[in-house]
């Protein structure tokens, strides 16, 4: 089917958990330190949920935000999509459980598990949805509880990480909007970042328990090396369709995960490091909420305006990746 309706971001919303640690809290739990966290990341403390606050408590706040500045009710959504690695369980799906959370109608709802690429994936499938009259009003959340599968004692991974939510609702818009996505996958790379057990591979045991393998591996540094390669490609191929160059790109909002991979990538897309939205000091790593929760921030901040052009662009496990040039 042709597509003929523009599709833009209605409405915005974010949730972060109260409490805050710091660096400063993590010297008193690993052998670490502020200065080598910062100088190697850039990140200086991160938000860490409650023990009884779940990812769907989480994309609910961030859901309720998002239809209140787009100035809808739940009623008005016709389809629910929450990106996430961190589900409150394998099925339901995360996304059925906020639908029942914000007294959402019997709309399809469903989960995208594609790590930090997910709030970018999600919006993706629901443009299609719009663009071609299928659904009028999507409701995409990244909601991530990085802490529950985060092993503290690991100290080359604990100090990455936090979380939080974003959500977006996207619908129909006169000018601008969602002009191009470049999505990509590369599963030969699915070792370099994971949570072994678990699934039907791994099931949970006493061993696998003991052996750790209910929390996030990752080789950091071969995934610096496809990180910032693969986020220069993604901006390149989302950009290049449509004719527009870095001059003409007023925001990038990367998927922050870390300020060296960030500054890298700039460097190689041929972008200024003023151009480049940055919050990963305050939150770190939040996955897929990373990209939706710095979005969120931008536009509150004042930093994207009416005609702008931004930048989406992110890479995570699998490994996978995206981008998207949305004009605001």
């Amino acid at each position: 089917m042709c597509e003929t309706i523009k599709v833009g971001i209605l409405g915005l919303g974010k949730y972060l958990p109260e409490k805050i640690l710091t660096n400063k809290d993590l010297e008193k739990m690993v052998d670490t330190t502020d200065e080598w966290i910062v100088s190697r990341s850039g990140i200086r403390e991160r938000r860490i949920a409650r023990e009884d606050e779940a990812t769907s408590d989480m994309a609910t706040e961030a859901a309720k935000r998002a239809l209140a500045a787009a100035k809808l009710s739940a009623q008005d959504i016709d389809l629910i999509i929450v990106a996430t690695i961190t589900p409150d369980m394998f099925f339901p799906a995360t996304a059925c459980l906020v639908q029942q959370k914000i007294g959402a109608r019997t709309v399809p709802a469903f989960d995208i598990s594609v790590a930090c690429s997910g709030f970018i994936y999600g919006m993706a499938i629901a443009k299609q949805f719009i663009a071609s009259g299928v659904y009028k009003h999507a409701l995409i959340i990244a909601s991530e509880k990085l802490s529950s599968i985060t092993d503290w004692s690991d100290r080359s991974t604990c100090v990455l990480f936090g979380d939080g939510a974003g959500a977006a609702v996207l619908g129909p818009v006169e000018h601008g909007g969602i002009l191009s996505i470049s999505l990509g996958a590369d599963g030969k790379q699915g070792d370099l970042i994971k949570l072994p057990a678990g699934g039907s591979r791994i099931p949970a045991t006493k061993k696998s328990i003991d052996d750790k393998l209910h929390f996030i591996k990752m080789n950091g540094s071969e995934l610096f090396k496809h990180a910032v390669r693969i986020m220069a490609d993604a901006a390149l191929d989302a950009t290049q369709p449509i004719g527009v160059k870095a001059e003409d790109i007023k925001m990038v909002i990367p998927h922050q995960a870390n300020i060296r991979i960030l500054n890298a990538a700039a460097k190689r897309m041929g972008l200024s490091e003023d151009k480049i939205y940055l919050n990963i000091d305050k939150y770190g790593n939040m996955s897929a909420a990373s990209s939706a929760v710095a979005l969120v921030e931008a536009v509150e901040s004042g930093r994207i305006k009416r005609g702008d052009k931004i930048l989406l662009d992110a890479f995570g496990g699998g490994l996978t990746w995206g981008a998207m040039v949305i004009e605001w």
